[in-house]
């Protein structure tokens, strides 16, 4: 048996007992994870489809261990400018070991583990029981390592290891960036080697906010590194 299952924004093919890099997850070391975003099961000449995800598919993994990525390099160049940039980025990656497919039953065995909670809890407590269990399902650990983010390395002086550095202070997309004020984000990005001048960058980010790209790109040829010539 097979599967192709999205985990933190990326689909894999996976079966049992097979080792998968994917991107960092929250999860400690040691412990398992579920991830119920299954697109396809395949079972020998059966398989099945999801329209997108199967309802009630849910592939079981342990995290082996977190550890950095192979060192990529980065290189930008302008045509008669004199503007190069030279950065070097290592991914976040969690190692872990698939340890099932389950085709059905996830989102069943679930209900069941709710039915004996409210059971055992007081009458008073029922209520609560049975508004908290649909906001546990509809918020799977899963889902917020696929949370959307904006490519902030399209903003005219910001390379991976910025983007990677305003990504842990909270600062994911465009819209969040245009908020932001040039010295917060200098303060922000201090420990990151190289002089950069940030006081373009919530402008550009409001121009990529507000889906104006060739206006942005219109700017961004004449600047360099962020800065206006």
């Amino acid at each position: 048996m097979y599967a192709i299952v999205e985990i933190a924004g990326q689909q894999f093919k996976v079966v049992k007992d097979q080792k998968v890099f994917v991107h960092r997850l929250q999860t400690e070391e040691g412990k398992q994870v579920a991830f119920d975003n299954v697109l396809l099961i395949g079972d020998g000449d059966n398989v099945t489809v999801g329209a997108p995800a199967i309802d009630g598919a849910q592939v079981g993994a342990k995290v082996l261990k977190h550890l950095k990525g192979d060192k990529v390099i980065v290189f930008k160049k302008k045509r008669r400018k004199g503007y190069r940039v030279k950065n070097g980025h290592r991914q976040f990656l969690t190692e872990i070991i698939i340890e099932s497919i389950a085709a059905s039953g996830a989102k069943k065995a679930a209900k069941v583990e709710n039915e004996g909670a409210k059971k055992a809890a007081p009458a008073k407590t029922e209520k609560k029981a049975e508004v908290a269990a649909p906001k546990a399902e509809a918020k799977p650990t899963a889902k917020k390592a696929t949370a959307k983010a904006d490519d902030l390395k399209k903003v005219e002086g910001i390379g991976p290891k910025i983007a990677e550095t305003l990504a842990e202070a909270g600062i994911t997309t465009f819209a969040e960036l245009a908020k932001m004020d040039a010295a917060k984000i200098s303060e922000i990005i201090s420990g990151v080697r190289g002089n950069h001048v940030t006081d373009t960058w919530p402008a550009q980010a409001q121009l990529a906010a507000d889906g104006k790209w060739d206006e942005l790109k219109k700017w961004q040829d004449e600047l360099n590194g962020g800065v206006a010539e």
